[in-house]
Parts: C-alpha cells; sequence; structure tokens
C-alpha cells in the first residue's frame, strides 16, 4: 500500500535513537505530519512484520536560522518513539 511509505519518512539514527534501541527496544521514525498514532502503528507492523507495544509522537518545530541578515526557518516536522515487542527487532542495516 503506498500509504505506508508516505506515513513513515525516515527511521532517525543517532546515538540517543541507537541506545533506546539497544536498551528499551525503543525505535525512532519521522512520519507524516498528519498521521495519527493509529496509523504510524498499522504501518510499521505491515512494513517490519513486528508487534507495537506503544507510540508516542511529538511536533518538532523548525529552528529560526539568519544567514547574514536574512532570516529563515527550517521546516518542523514529527517524531514517533514506536516501541516493539520483546524478542523481536527491527533492522536497519543487515550483518552481512
Amino acid at each position: 500500500m503506498l500509504k505506508n511509505r508516505i506515513i513513515l519518512k525516515r527511521p532517525l539514527l543517532t546515538e540517543k535513537n541507537t541506545r533506546l534501541q539497544d536498551k528499551l527496544n525503543q525505535v525512532t521514525f519521522e512520519v507524516d505530519v498528519d498521521a495519527n498514532k493509529i496509523e504510524i502503528q498499522r504501518a510499521i507492523e505491515k512494513r517490519f512484520s513486528v508487534k507495537v507495544l506503544k507510540v508516542r509522537t511529538m511536533h518538532v518545530f523548525g529552528k529560526i536560522k539568519r544567514m547574514g541578515r536574512f532570516t529563515g526557518r527550517r521546516r518542523s516536522w514529527k517524531k514517533a518513539v514506536v516501541t516493539v515487542a520483546q524478542g523481536q527487532k527491527i533492522e536497519f542495516f543487515e550483518n552481512k
């Protein structure tokens, strides 16, 4: 379904998110601003074949940036932290 690809934009791979994934089995994604928790849960369960226990979402507002005398704003986006059932894992890179 094309809608699943639109809801999940990209995984967020940072040091903090890697620690969350190792210790608490939580994975972080950038998602569509209009997506709700139920849509995010269904998209992840369908795409990665895992059981999602909990979805937490937050809006990240764009920062104001300056370049000389001109000011602008970065885009705002939505972040989702997804808790996956114990014993299951979402792998972004395969070990070869």
